[in-house]
């Protein structure tokens, strides 16, 4: 059976990826160390990585992502200030936070990872945190120039408040290739609370 590599995210506004593309022209703009930059278009906020997966297993994962996501309400998150991982000494990988209704991110996030144990994808053992990816330092990198990559990142910041509503998650097909991954979405699933039994 075909393969797929694959993954549940959260897809970001079109005005939210010109923001990022934005902050990452500032970035780019101060010459950093060696980086290997995020295509802005493509930036998402993954909730599960899946790997490569049988196509046949694509109805019972979108059926689990539905379930899920008829127990939550939408919710609204906040883009605040780019950081690094692991911290802005060492910098490997640039990102921007996330803020605003977080906790419900979260427990949704968590309620995922649960519900899809069954179907043979064990959960995370790293916490989840909430970030969107902004680029990656090359291994060639030095220790000065990291160091000054985040005093860069410190000095940076994305000028705006900017608030999305999230109300969707979507399965996504990843296909590597040498100028980078090429994301399509395969399926969808609303988030809204299911009606009572009463039916009010």
């Amino acid at each position: 059976m075909e393969q797929i590599r694959s993954f549940i995210a959260i897809e970001l506004p079109d005005e939210l990826k010109q923001l990022l593309a934005r902050l990452q022209a500032q970035l780019r703009a101060g010459k950093p160390a060696p980086v290997k930059w995020a295509d802005p278009y493509g930036i998402h906020l993954t909730l599960k990585f899946l790997g490569n997966i049988d196509t046949g297993k694509i109805s019972e994962i979108t059926s689990v992502m539905k379930e899920t996501a008829r127990g939550t309400s939408p919710f609204r998150l906040e883009v605040r200030e780019p950081g690094a991982f692991p911290n802005l000494r060492r910098v490997q990988v640039i990102w921007v936070g996330l803020g605003g209704e977080v906790d419900s991110l979260g427990e949704f996030q968590q309620r995922l990872e649960s519900n899809l144990v069954p179907l043979g994808f064990p959960p995370e053992s790293r916490a989840f945190k909430p970030h969107l990816t902004l680029a990656r330092v090359r291994d060639r990198a030095s220790a000065e120039e990291r160091s000054g990559l985040g005093q860069l990142i410190a000095g940076t910041g994305l000028g705006t408040n900017y608030v999305f509503r999230v109300d969707t998650i979507n399965l996504m097909k990843s296909q590597l290739t040498r100028e980078g991954a090429i994301y399509s979405r395969i399926s969808s699933a609303r988030l809204g609370k299911p009606l009572s039994s009463s039916g009010n």
